[in-house]
This record gives structure tokens, sequence and C-alpha cells, in this order.
């Protein structure tokens, strides 16, 4: 029916009675079919485009059917009034609608409607005979209208006193009131909407304006980063071009130092030659052919000469060697140019950016205070790529610019920190752009440290370092923030807790066929929590254990256990048998280990902020990582885990915040920043990857675990509430969906149900 609905007040049209066929739209906007078939309307329409017969101007036609009708129209008799509302250019209107009524002089045959020449209605009224159509089509009018003086509000017409009257009047049970009485009512609504559509002009000219000069604008960066693309190239062709020339000078001068040596050798070489030849020459001469006393008088003076050349030092092995090569290693070179530049872009916008963090309302004085700003395009789609324009102000209660800065994720979210000396309220501008994000600018107020009563979540939120006592944290259950509802929705992550295992302290959990623990001695357990294996004793042996704290199995099944105070690594056969250890010397406080895809042992050491890549035989890789809060330094890294790219994600404890690099340890990204908003941290510890490269982050301090695609955008939390966390540290996932935690707090390891 509703199909059925929608073809008949749509598709079909009121002139031909049929699908629309080639459609025309009128300049009052009404459609009808460009060449209808044969009707009595169609003279209206062939050539008269601007003609409408039910156009707002209407009159009331009346005419009389004629005996015979034109070919295609079904004749009518007998001849009967109609009625037909059109309209037309040469129709003038200055008064309202009227209603008329003519009828030709009685014909006993006729082929076309014969009306009166010309129809006055009134002085300001006229309508021409060309208007008049066949009438075989008409409704049937029982009687002459007169001036419209009523209005009908359900049909929302206009109509004579006629219309409203009679047993076969089309108005029946409908309210009428006199026209006059509605007509201001109609105008007024009609000047309100006029009013309200009038007031959207300078809005649009304002957006006009603004995208006609960001497109402006996109142009002469084009122009800009053209020319600035011309400008480097040509300079990296001259480099080249000086390089070469130096090259080739350095070429000639070392081949003739080289030229030099071996010409000064030869000479002295081809010295001895001659003496020695011209010597042994005359001594034969001498011999054979000299008398008895020749020979006497130069016996000695040719032994002398003969003796000094035999004793005599020839240069005899090369001064030098013909090695002169040219290495450039062009590969290496080709590849940076191919790879050379970048053009830098984002889609992102500033009325769907949005601003998240407690800073955003309130701070400490004197305390740095954070904030997250999400970049969105125009659909609302968040942004993956960092280095937008983003412009981070804050005014004090001064007027005074305090301290702002702004640090790329490179993921498309942004940290902002800013840190007020003074008390008052503070007002955050950021722009994208040059246009205010959503919500800017915002108003925080300061307080002093003094006057910031601690929250009851607070107070149990202050906790000690992993590693000492454990005070219990009371686990919530975060409000769904504009991210976490909507992803739920698309990428539903159900949870449920499926077993607990009580066990004495105890930080790390690895997952293989069955699930390893950090324990002394060291257990391990299937996917079900049944208890398998038990290996591993107290000690500071090799094979023995001080304090395990990180453990991952590898391909093989061999357990590779972290011993934060034996400061090395330890690695066990499945069976639980002493294998190696490795980073003996090198590691001051192995925390969390992971292997990657090449076999590679990647170790976090936690006292010397650095993360370590070892070959199963112990052999160093590489060490990146030092002390600090840049790109490559840490704060008490704590676990790390492999995506099926290969690369290292890193939990950076006090830094509050996720690290990920590539495998030659490479800077990539991060995410996350201090607070207890969705993907905020405080104090990250387990991390792992599935299989889909969404990164699942145990965030101890806020006793929750975290859910990020592997951009780092926040998808959506596991809720604990069936059973709270207090303090989770290392988290595996299992082959059959379970997230396995170390919930350090409660001395157990839980397993909740996680679907990918």
């Amino acid at each position: 029916p509703v199909l059925r609905q929608i073809d008949q007040q749509f598709l079909i049209c009121s002139i031909c009675l049929d699908r629309y066929c080639n459609p025309k739209v009128l300049p009052c906007l009404h459609t009808f079919c460009e060449r209808a078939p044969l009707t009595p309307l169609t003279p209206l329409l062939v050539g008269h485009w601007h003609c409408c017969p039910v156009s707002i101007l209407s009159i009331c036609l009346t005419a009389c059917s004629s005996a015979a009708s034109p070919p295609g129209v079904t004749p009518h008799s007998p001849p009967v009034c109609l009625s037909i509302c059109v309209s037309h250019p040469s129709v003038t209107l200055r008064s309202p609608p009227v209603c008329l009524s003519v009828c030709p002089p009685p014909a006993p045959q006729c082929d076309t409607v014969q009306p009166r020449h010309l129809v006055h209605l009134s002085p300001r009224l006229s309508v021409p005979p060309t208007l008049f159509p066949h009438p075989s089509v008409l409704s049937h009018s029982p009687h002459v209208c007169q001036v419209m003086e009523f209005y009908c509000e359900p049909c929302e017409t206009a109509m004579c006193r006629e219309c409203t009257e009679g047993e076969r009047r089309e108005h029946r049970d409908h309210r009428t009131v006199p026209l006059r009485d509605v007509l201001e009512q109609h105008k007024a609504a009609l000047q309100h909407q006029l009013d309200a559509v009038r007031a959207r002009l300078p809005q649009l000219a304002a957006a006009v304006g603004l995208v006609a000069e960001i497109s402006r604008q996109l142009g002469q960066r084009r122009a800009e980063a053209e020319a600035e693309i011309g400008s480097s190239f040509e300079e990296l062709e001259a480099a080249l071009r000086q390089r070469r020339e130096v090259l080739l000078r350095d070429l000639e001068a070392t081949c003739a130092a080289k030229q030099q040596v071996l010409e000064a050798q030869l000479e002295v070489l081809r010295q001895g030659q001659e003496s020695i030849l011209s010597s042994c020459a005359f001594t034969e001469q001498a011999l054979h052919h000299g008398s008895a006393t020749e020979v006497l008088l130069v016996q000695k003076q040719m032994g002398e000469r003969l003796r000094e050349l035999a004793a005599r030092p020839f240069p005899e092995h090369p001064h030098e060697n013909a090695q002169l090569e040219f290495h450039a290693e062009p590969e290496g070179l080709r590849r940076s140019i191919q790879n050379l530049g970048a053009l830098l872009t984002t889609s992102a916008t500033a009325h769907t950016t949005v601003a998240t963090g407690e800073g955003l309302r309130q701070a400490v004085v004197g305390q740095p205070c954070s904030l997250s700003v999400t970049t969105k395009d125009k659909d609302g789609a968040l942004v993956r790529s960092g280095g937008a324009c983003l412009r981070f102000a804050v005014t004090g209660p001064d007027g005074a610019a305090a301290e702002a800065e702004v640090q790329d994720n490179r993921n498309g979210t942004y940290e902002l920190v800013y840190t007020p000396r003074a008390e008052g309220d503070f007002v955050l501008s950021i722009l994208l752009y040059g246009q205010p994000v959503r919500g800017s600018p915002f108003r925080a107020r300061a307080l002093r440290p003094s006057d910031v009563p601690p929250s009851p979540e607070e107070a149990k939120r202050r906790v000690k370092s992993p590693g000492g006592g454990h005070v219990r944290q009371k686990a919530l259950r975060r409000p769904a923030s504009m991210y976490g509802s909507a992803k739920r929705k698309e990428n539903p992550i159900e949870d449920e807790l499926i077993f607990r295992v009580v066990l004495a302290a105890f930080q790390g959990v690895g997952v293989f066929p069955l699930i390893p623990l950090t324990l002394l001695p060291s257990q391990v357990f299937s996917n079900e929590g049944q208890f398998r294996l038990r290996f591993g004793v107290r000690g500071r042996s090799p094979g023995q254990l001080q304090r395990p704290t990180g453990v991952s199995v590898d391909t093989n099944g061999d357990i590779i256990v972290a011993d934060y105070d034996n400061r090395w690594v330890s690695v066990f056969s499945p069976e639980g048998k002493f294998k190696t250890k490795l980073g003996a010397g090198r590691l001051m406080g192995p925390k969390g280990v992971a292997v990657d895809r090449n076999g590679h042992i990647i170790v976090v050491d936690n006292k010397a902020c650095c993360v370590f890549i070892f070959q199963p035989n112990g052999k160093l890789v590489a060490r990146f990582g030092s002390r600090g809060t840049a790109e490559r330094q840490f704060a008490g890294p704590h676990f790390v885990a492999v995506n099926n790219k290969n690369e290292i994600v890193v939990t950076d404890f006090h830094n509050h915040s996720v690290k990920v690099y590539n495998a030659e340890g490479e800077f990539l990204f991060k995410f996350g920043s201090h607070g207890e908003g969705n993907g905020q941290f405080n104090a990250p510890t387990g991390v792992a990857v599935d299989s889909n490269g969404n990164i699942i982050v145990a965030d101890w301090g806020n006793s929750r675990i975290q859910v990020f695609d592997s951009a780092g955008s926040f998808l959506s939390y596991i809720n604990t509430a069936a059973d709270p966390l207090y303090g989770p540290q290392g988290l595996a996932l299992t082959s059959d969906g379970h997230v396995v935690v170390a919930d350090s707090g409660n001395h157990c390891f839980k397993a909740y149900r996680y679907l990918q």
C-alpha cells in the first residue's frame, strides 16, 4: 500500500494519468509529461510550458461539452456542464480568484469547444478563449460558481458559498471559515517563514566567504608546495652535481698521488737495471776479448762495482696498490629518494573535532593540566593521521597568556598541556586550521592545591607503585564517551567473568596453549583455569627465580620469564626445564617480555628505561630508549606486546601513555594521556594485541581494561563490574576469546570473555 501510494502521488502525471514520460518541472514547481497522450488538456502544454493547469492562480471555468469529441477522447452525451482550474500568463489577477461560468450557444455538432471570443470577469480580470480545453475529462459542477468567500481548512483551499451547501457539496463535514478571517493568519505565517529564511542569508554569506577563502588558501598552498618541491629537488640536483665534482677531484688527486709514488719507484728500478746491465756487459767484454794485462787492470775496479751492485737495495716491492673504486650504495639512496618528501594534510574539520578532559573545567595552580583533542572529518569519522594545524592558547584572569603546549600523538589525537600560575578563571582557545573546535573557547577554573578536596574515588586511587603494598581501588564502570557508545554498537565487546584463580602476589601473565604465570614457583594453567605445571625455585643461580615479573611463550612453546631482581631473562622448556638465560650483565630491571615474528625476544627494562631486542641465543640485536618524556624515552616502562605488523607496543607507566615502534626501534606514534576519561591512563601496565590489531591495555591506576584500535583511538572498555579489578597488571589473550589479567590487588588472575 505504501508503494502504491507513493506511485500515485509522485509518479503519475496529472494530465495523462499515467506514469511520467520525460517529465518537465514548470516554474511553479508542478510536473507534467513533456508530450502527454492526446487529451483535451494537451493544447495547454505543447508550446506553452509556462502554462500550468494547477497553479496558485485558480479560475473556475465552466463550459459545455459538444456532441462530438476530438479523436482519442470519449464522447459524453448528453452535454453536461464541467469545471476546470487553469492559469496562464495572460490572465491578470489583481483581486481574489473568482468563479466564472461560460456556456457557448447550442451547437448540434461541433469538433471543438466554442467559447465566447473573450470572457470578461471584471475590469481587472480577463481570460482569453485559447485557455478553454476540451471539457470531456473535467469534473462535473452542479452549480454556477460565485466569488470565493470561504476557506476549507482540511482541504486548504478557497471556495464559493454554493460549494459549502447542497447535498453534493465536496466539502461536506469539513470545517469552513470566512476567507478574510484566515487571510491575515496565513499572510502572517508566510511572513514569519519568509523572515526566518531571510535571516539565514547572512550566515550563508559568511559561510560562502569562509569556504571561498579556504578554497583560495588551498590553491595558494598548492602553488607554494609546488614551488617548494621544485626548489627542493633543484637543491638536491645541485648538491648531487657538486658532490660529483668533489668525487672527480678526489679521484684525480688520489690517482695522481699514487702514480707519483709508482713513477718514482719505477725510476729507481730502471736506473738500477741499467747500471747492472752496463756493468755486466763491460765485464763480459773484458773477460772474453781482453788481454791478460787488460783483465788485470780492470779486475779491481769492476770487482768493486759488481759487489756494490750486488749489495745495493732496490725497491722491488710495489710502494702503492692499484685499488681505486667508487662505492656509493646507490640502492639505499635510490630508496631514500623514492620516499623523499611527503604531502602533509588531513581531512580534519573544526566543527566536528572534540576536546575532552578534566583540564577543560578545572586546574591546579602550578601543576600541569592536560586535555585531549580528537580530530574528525566532516562526517564525524575519526582522523587517523597527525600533523594538523592545531593552536592552543590559554588566557589567565589578568589577560596574560599562560604556558601552553601541543603534543601531536601522530594518530589524529593531540594532548594539550597548560600550567596555570594564578587562581581564577582561564579561557582555553583551541583552533584547528584557524577555526574553533566544537565548544571552544572553554572556561576552566584554577584552584590552589589546598583548595582542591580529594574525592573518595581519588583517595582510593592513591596507591603505591606495583611491586609494593597494594591498596584496594574501587573499580568504576566509566560512562560511555562520545566514542564509546557509538563504537560499542558497531564493534560490541561482550564481557563476562569466566573464572578466577586466587594465588600469591604476582604480576605477569602469558598465553600459549596453557597460561603461565610469574609466581614462585612459576605455575601453568589451562585456558579453563585448571592447574597443569609448576617449575622454578627461589634463588640467584641460573634456572632459579628471584622476582619474576613478565612472561611470554615463543613459537616452540618455550616459556620466557623476565626476572627483575636477578637482572636477566630465563628460558624454560614447555615442561619447565631450564634451558638458558640471556641479558645478564646488560639488564638492570627487566619487567615485560614478548616474542616478535622473527623469534626475537623483546625485553622492557624498567630501571634502565629502555627496550632490548635479543636473538634466542642471547645475542643483542638492538637497544633503544632512555629516561625522559620524549618520543624515544620512557619513565618506568612496564610491559610490551607485538602486533601483526611486527611493531613493538610498550606501556610507559609514569608518562601515562602507550608508545608504538617498528621492529628496528623507530618511533611510530603514541596515544593516551594522564586522566580518567576514555582513552586516558593512570599508569598503564599490561598490554596485548588481538588478531585484528586492536590494542588491549590494563589501566592500573583506574582499575580497568581499555580497548583501542590499531591507530590508538579509543574503542571501548571491558566491563569488569561482575568482579572488580584492583590494580590490574599483566594481561594476555587466549585462543578461545578470553582476556586473562593479573589482578595484583586481589592476588589472583581472572579471565573475561572478549569477542574480537
